[in-house]
């Protein structure tokens, strides 16, 4: 036995078609571009809902912080999803980010794919809407006053949106987790 390194196998040339196929995915980077600029707007949001929260702070009454503080947390949490969606897309679907090693590689792009990507999508909604909700319910104390801003009809509606989201995300994992065993069972006995 020789400890020559083995030389890898040459791959096969590829056409011009599939390789216009191929390159297509790089149509998605404008996209993720106007996603980054769009967090940098939602950057500008946070700062000035913040600077209103400081500088109104003695004036405002409790639930009146409490509804901006949890409109702040919604920014963050649109935010987030931003990111996953940008960083995740970006290394699912158009090219890989190489950063295994470096220290801030988000613990969760080891392990992405689509399938995990829409999970995380579906449950991020499902907080932000749950956020919303709460804000809405807070709100709601004033129903039938001039300050309200719902009717008992727009709550209501609010909540089977809510429970929408909540019962497709729980389809989406279901049919991942479906799918993952019909995966497994194929490669036992494949």
């Amino acid at each position: 036995m020789s400890s020559e390194p083995k030389a890898p196998l040459a791959s096969p040339p590829v056409g011009l078609f599939p390789r216009l196929i191929f390159g297509s995915r790089w149509l998605q980077l404008p996209l993720y571009v106007g996603l980054i600029v769009a967090q940098g707007v939602y950057v500008l949001l946070f700062l000035k809902e913040l600077w209103h929260l400081v500088a109104h702070s003695f004036e405002a009454s409790e639930q009146q912080i409490m509804l901006v503080v949890l409109g702040l947390i919604d920014v963050v949490m649109i935010s987030n999803l931003l990111v996953m969606v940008i960083v995740g897309g970006y290394e699912t679907f158009v090219s890989r980010l190489n950063l295994r090693g470096h220290p801030d590689e988000p613990e969760w792009l080891s392990h992405v794919n689509a399938s995990v990507l829409k999970i995380k999508l579906a449950m991020a909604i499902v907080g932000i809407s749950s956020i919303s909700l709460l804000r809405t319910f807070i709100e709601a104390g004033n129903l039938g006053t001039t300050r309200s801003n719902f009717t008992e009809t727009g709550v209501m509606w609010q909540v089977l949106i809510h429970l929408t989201f909540i019962i497709s995300a729980i389809g989406i994992a279901w049919v991942d987790r479906l799918s993952d065993n019909g995966s497994r069972k194929e490669s036992e006995h494949g």
